[in-house]
C-alpha cells in the first residue's frame, strides 16, 4: 500500500495529539520491543515511538529496522519521535478516505 502526500499529511495531523506508546530504551531494539510495536500497530494502526539512542546514526538505523521489521510506513520522524502507520487489513481503524479527496 502506497500513501500519497495528502494521506501522509492527514496522518501527521492525527498523530499530533498522540503520545508515544512504545519507548526504545538503553537495551536497544530487542525482540520484545518489536513484538510490542507489532501489537500496537495491529490495534491502533497509527502510533508514536520514542527511540532513545546516543547518536543520530544509530537512531536512524533503529528507525529503519523498525520500519522494515514491521512493514510500517514512516509518516514523520522528528528528533527521537517516530510516527508510523500500518493498515490492519481485517479491522481498519484510521480513515484515509478524507485524505483522498
Amino acid at each position: 500500500m502506497q500513501l500519497n502526500e495528502r494521506q501522509k499529511r492527514h496522518l501527521r495531523g492525527l498523530g499530533h495529539a498522540l503520545s508515544p506508546i512504545v519507548i526504545v530504551g538503553n537495551a536497544g531494539l530487542t525482540e520484545t520491543v518489536l513484538a510490542e510495536i507489532e501489537q500496537a500497530l495491529a490495534y491502533h494502526e497509527l502510533i508514536k515511538i520514542r527511540v532513545n539512542a546516543a547518536d543520530r546514526d544509530s537512531r536512524a538505523a533503529m528507525i529503519d529496522t523498525i520500519c522494515e521489521q514491521t512493514k510500517g510506513h514512516r509518516i514523520q520522524c522528528i528528533g527521537h519521535i517516530l510516527l508510523i502507520f500500518r493498515r490492519n487489513p481485517k479491522k481498519p481503524r484510521v480513515s484515509l478516505s478524507s485524505a483522498n479527496q
